[in-house]
């Protein structure tokens, strides 16, 4: 089967591999049964046409010669079978014999053989055979020949005068003798295919309902344990996976702790180190082990605040996308009245999300706020695209080495040659970010602007 034409998903490749297999097991049956009832026909039609024959030829033989055309006309023969009285033949040397087949349906010549089971069983159904004939009333000859398509020629010499000619064609079988049979197969298929598709959704479900847990996972190491009913292999499967999301939700919660345990006690040796600089009689050593001090506060701040931003346990809500980049926007320029002009929106009025908006506020504001620091302005767009919301944060500065663009995501990386080190900053902020858009299902990526400056390009589902 082509690759295009074969379902993708485990529940279509299963409906279709059940379907398949109906259609064969179907298809194999109703040739069985149609081969059998056209068998079965033959045997049925052999045996009236010959019952007929016999009748008609122990009324004929028992009359007078002169009267047997005239009751040959008066007879009402049966579809298929033709006969008249004839002083000759119609079966003449050279005419091509009957089928084997044909003379052991019909019987010619000899005696018959024993039944069948089958013909047994239609004998006993409808009623006991023929009488013999007596040997005096017996055809002092009989001969056959095939006559296409699909009948053949009998002739049957009377003892005194005269042939019997018998034209002979069966009615073609009909392996389907109700109309109504087929309407009952088709319906009887869309059934059986109705009960594997629900089946087979059913079946699936788990698995369906696992991947969904384990991208939420990937979202929200909160997210509610997977039901552990159902098979005992999708039990199996589902407990197995419960017991890995609480041994990852242990691992980031002792991480987290463990982080946020070495930034509070470092803050102790950072206070004394501050107040024993303050006793330096070197001002230029004093001043720059102040600022070296200040840093190293300030990177443990971000490291503290990125450790609270993995515990935090905001939950999921319904907002206005739109409103939140505008407010992001208004708090930007409230920080910096200067460069309020140089802050632009672009995009709908409102959009509405599904999310952690606190969250979602301080990623956004991480990004704006490194291209106010670096560049002096920013412009946010926002935008739809496939139900997801796609994000563009542009500025107008240096940007930065093709090489560093992913390097940059980093934690505590920054960018000494094209971004100004004078102007701050720990290099958590694009981490923090980051974590915060593939934590709701999205992602930021950065590119430079061929017109020069630095796109930060996100992608957010809208329900998450």
């Amino acid at each position: 089967m082509k690759p295009h034409l074969w379902p993708r998903s485990l529940a279509g490749r299963t409906a279709a591999l059940l379907l398949l297999g109906l259609m064969l097991v179907q298809g194999l049956g109703l040739t069985i049964h149609a081969l059998d009832r056209v068998e079965l026909q033959g045997i049925v039609q052999a045996r009236e046409i010959g019952g007929r024959t016999f009748s008609l030829w122990r009324n004929l033989v028992l009359l007078p010669p002169e009267r047997r055309a005239a009751f040959l006309a008066d007879l009402d023969m049966p579809p298929g079978l033709l006969a008249s009285y004839d002083p000759i033949p119609v079966v003449i040397p050279g005419m091509p014999p009957v089928s084997p087949e044909v003379e052991r349906r019909f019987r010619f010549g000899g005696p018959p053989p024993p039944p069948a089971e089958h013909e047994s069983r239609f004998q006993l159904d409808n009623g006991p055979p023929p009488p013999p004939i007596p040997n005096r009333f017996r055809p002092r000859e009989i001969l056959a020949a095939a006559a296409p398509p699909s009948g053949f020629l009998l002739s049957m010499r009377f003892p005194d005068v005269g042939w019997l000619n018998l034209r002979i064609d069966p009615p073609a079988p009909r392996p389907w003798h109700s109309e109504s049979f087929l309407y009952a197969f088709i319906a009887m298929s869309l059934c059986a295919a109705s009960l594997i598709l629900w089946g087979v959704r059913r079946l699936i479900r788990p698995v369906a309902q696992l991947a969904a847990a384990a991208d939420a996972l990937g979202r929200d190491f909160n997210a509610p344990p997977l039901p552990e009913d159902g098979p005992e292999e999708t039990s199996t499967a589902a407990r197995a996976f419960n017991t890995m999301a609480s041994r990852i939700r242990r691992f980031v919660e002792d991480r987290t702790q463990m982080i946020a345990a070495i930034g509070h006690d470092l803050r102790t040796p950072i206070t004394r180190l501050r107040l024993r600089a303050e006793f330096m009689e070197d001002d230029d050593q004093r001043r720059k082990m102040l600022s070296d001090l200040a840093e190293m506060e300030a990177m443990i701040d971000a490291t503290l605040a990125f450790a609270r931003d993995d515990a935090a346990k905001e939950p999921s809500v319904a907002f206005d996308l739109a409103a939140l980049c505008q407010t992001v926007l208004d708090e930007a320029a409230d920080a910096a009245p200067e460069q309020a002009e140089q802050l632009t929106y672009d995009g709908p009025d409102r959009l509405r999300a599904q999310g952690r908006p606190a969250a979602l506020k301080r990623a956004l504001a991480n990004l704006v706020a490194n291209a106010v620091k670096y560049a002096g302005d920013a412009k946010l767009c926002l935008s739809v695209d496939n139900g997801a919301a796609q994000i563009r944060i542009e500025d107008s500065g240096p940007g930065i080495p093709e090489s560093e663009l992913e390097r940059a995501f980093q934690p505590f990386r920054r960018l000494e040659g094209s971004r100004n080190r004078e102007t701050g900053g720990t290099g958590l902020g694009l981490t923090i970010a980051r974590n915060i858009l593939r934590a709701h299902g999205g992602d930021v990526q950065l590119r430079n602007r061929p017109e020069g400056g630095l796109s930060a390009r996100i992608s957010l589902p809208l329900a998450t």
